[in-house]
């Protein structure tokens, strides 16, 4: 594995003092430091690419001998060339002088979309590929995760952004770790969480104009006003750019989606407690576990990786399922004895009814969240892989990923022996789908390890102001907050001609 954060980061204080927000809430409440922000040249190709550059380099890498690069974002810069072409071309640039103008010629790229479980998706499709290697063929893929977590300015999920790039290594015979053909699906189409294709009008582009002039101090009378729109059904301007077919409206992407905040937990909730169902049932099946001998089949993962919008959210998302892993067992009677017994789903299905009972369901979930029982469970299972959370923020694809960097470096620097221990690991995606799978911890997973130096680089980075932040926010900065120095730049975006739109990329020698 490897990964790439952006140098520049705002520090949780700074943004509660921007916001006026309760910076122990942030912080105690969702366990939130830090958030890290792409600074003028970086964007979702550049931390895919520099992620598998550190990927290829650290292997020793042939980069003729990888087969597939597949890249799992929800923050892709165009909307029919795939993300994974730019991380491709910026690679090619690196290598082409010591492999060859083919050195990647017949790998195969694309992208795939489904919130901040498309990394997951690719994953297990080139799992699937990868198994299909032999001893005289073998198959390498590399699997890249990559990212730009923005929320609107002053919007309730402005605190949980973030960003960063990263990549999976995926061949036979891991160094790090093995993943089983056993994986837990729950899909449900919801809409928590969405990034819509935005109509805007031209009469709105054009009256929003006149609003900014006028606030600019350029007085316009109603009467201009009033002429002006009329001449919009006439205009040449509609001939011209992107009204360039006569169009009166046009659909716009914003990488700032809509969601509902609440609604989306619940979602998340709802999908990881079927998903591990759906796990244990397959899992019995083929024979991997065996709940009459123990019904508490999180017991055999020695720790559990989830996706991490925000660092405590698997802290509050897995009372649902520690409650379905136990009620049977003597343990749920010292729990009962303590919060008493779980809601009962009400035999109506009344709107009103339904939501008193969300209420109480939530309400004794905080309470079980709050127990000694679960507070150890989550202390020595889940608690590691909240820590590079709380320094980065969300990564969407990559977030699971970052949770199991996490918690591995975190093992290693307490000199924890998870040689052979088993890992449960729980992805999600907005819209909605969560999938459980396992894997199997390597022989060789600190050597590995030790090579990442996680938590050191993210003491390197660079601390924003307010100003520098909003600038950033908003694309007003023009120039790179800090010099890009051994890395890939984004140069130029063409702004005219047949190539508009098109992104143009340079390694940045040191």
């Amino acid at each position: 594995m490897a990964i790439h954060v952006p140098r520049l980061y705002m520090d949780m204080r700074e943004f509660a003092d921007l916001r006026g927000a309760d910076f122990g809430k942030l912080n105690k409440g969702l366990g939130l430091s830090a958030m890290a922000v792409p600074d003028v040249h970086e964007d979702t190709a550049t931390m895919g690419a520099m992620a598998v550059m550190r990927l290829i380099d650290r292997n020793e890498l042939d980069p003729r001998t990888i087969g597939r690069l597949y890249l799992g974002t929800e923050s892709a810069l165009d909307g029919a060339k795939p993300t994974a072409t730019y991380i491709l071309d910026m690679l090619h640039q690196r290598y082409k002088g010591r492999y060859g103008e083919a050195c990647f010629q017949t790998c195969d790229v694309v992208d795939m979309t489904f919130a901040c479980i498309g990394a997951v998706d690719a994953l297990h499709t080139t799992l699937d590929w990868v198994a299909r290697s032999s001893e005289h063929e073998e198959r390498i893929g590399i699997v890249v995760f990559s990212d730009n977590a923005k929320y609107d300015l002053e919007s309730s999920g402005e605190y949980t952004q973030g960003a960063g790039g990263g990549a999976l290594l995926v061949r036979r015979h891991p160094r790090l770790m093995e993943i089983p053909d056993c994986i837990g699906v729950s899909t449900t189409p919801v809409h928590d969480f969405y990034k819509p294709r935005r109509k805007v009008s031209l009469e709105s582009v054009v009256s929003s104009v006149l609003n900014l002039a006028e606030e600019a101090g350029q007085p316009i009378d109603a009467g201009t006003k009033k002429a002006m729109m009329n001449l919009l059904p006439h205009s040449h301007v509609r001939h011209e750019g992107i009204f360039s077919h006569g169009e009166t409206a046009v659909r716009v992407h914003r990488d700032e989606p809509v969601f509902d905040g609440q609604f989306s937990n619940r979602c998340y909730q709802d999908a990881v407690r079927q998903a591990f169902h759906h796990f244990t049932t397959t899992a019995q099946k083929r024979g991997r576990i065996d709940l009459e001998k123990d019904p508490r089949f999180t017991e055999q993962w020695q720790r559990i990786i989830m996706h991490l919008p925000y660092a405590y959210q698997a802290k509050r998302m897995f009372p649902d399922v520690f409650r379905h892993d136990r009620q049977h067992t003597p343990m749920w009677t010292e729990v009962e004895a303590e919060i008493g017994s779980p809601p009962t789903a009400p035999d109506s299905q009344d709107e009103a009814t339904l939501q008193a009972w969300e209420t109480e369901r939530e309400r004794y979930r905080r309470a079980l969240s709050k127990t000694p029982q679960y507070l150890a469970f989550h202390q020595s299972r889940i608690e590691k892989g909240q820590r590079a959370s709380s320094l980065i923020g969300n990564q969407y694809t990559g977030s699971i990923f970052l949770a199991l960097m996490s918690t591995l470096e975190s093992d290693l620097h307490e000199g924890t022996d998870l040689t052979g221990a088993l890992f449960g690991l729980c992805g999600y995606g907005s819209g909605a789908k969560a999938k459980v799978f396992e894997g199997k911890i390597a022989t060789g997973w600190r050597n590995v390890v030790s090579s990442w130096n996680l938590f050191e680089r993210l003491k390197a980075r660079t601390s924003i102001d307010r100003t520098t932040y909003e600038r950033l926010h908003k694309g007003l900065q023009e120039a790179s907050v800090v010099h890009p120095d051994g890395e890939f730049a984004l140069v130029e975006i063409v702004e005219q001609g047949n190539a508009v739109g098109t992104r143009r990329y340079q390694w940045m020698a040191a």
